[in-house]
């Protein structure tokens, strides 16, 4: 018998004081079989830094579907405005986003980050459109204690510093830019 999905449920409340967007966003996400807790973490963070006043970013099928990022935004013709990825992306895969999305943007986290980057960091010059960020990987792991199947999440942003709480309580995570708005 083949692992369900498991469903999380997070209000997140978004004061991000570099764009100067505030808003609270009632979303639903399926944790894969195969996924942590530290990667939901991550994914939920990743959608409270590039969520528009529109609305347009959701979730997708993720791990699920190999064809998907974890979080985009269509527009209303079906093309892909924003393409959001988390963890450890292989170049190729980033390479095909940047073909058909108008803006890419990987949020790195874990060990192996500045492993991985040096890794593809010259195969994706040609990639005008691409953005990474990286985050510590204490901090992600500091996230994962803020996990839980019904969260109400704050996520302040600050000179890009992200500040997130929770009655479990509160992490700082620094974003460091590896490439693009830096």
């Amino acid at each position: 018998m083949a692992l369900r999905a498991t469903i999380y449920k997070a209000e997140i409340h978004v004061a991000d004081n570099d764009r100067a967007y505030y808003g609270s966003h009632a979303v639903t996400v399926a944790r894969h079989p195969s996924e942590t807790d530290e990667r939901l973490m991550v994914r939920l963070l990743a959608y409270a830094l590039w969520v528009e006043a529109d609305e347009r970013l959701v979730f997708t099928r993720g791990l699920s579907d190999t064809d998907e990022p974890d979080l985009w935004n269509l527009d209303l013709t079906g093309a892909i405005q924003q393409w959001v990825e988390v963890g450890l992306p292989d170049e190729r895969r980033l390479l095909k986003a940047c073909g058909r999305s108008g803006r890419v943007i990987v949020l790195a986290y874990g060990r192996g980050v500045d492993i991985w980057w040096s890794g593809v960091r010259d195969k994706l010059g040609r990639a005008a459109n691409l953005q990474a960020w990286a985050l510590d990987a204490e901090a992600t792991r500091a996230l994962t204690a803020l996990a839980g199947r019904n969260m109400s999440l704050s996520v302040n942003v600050t000179d890009r510093s992200a500040w997130v709480s929770c009655e479990h309580g509160d992490v700082n995570l620094d974003l460091r830019c590896l490439r693009g708005e830096g």
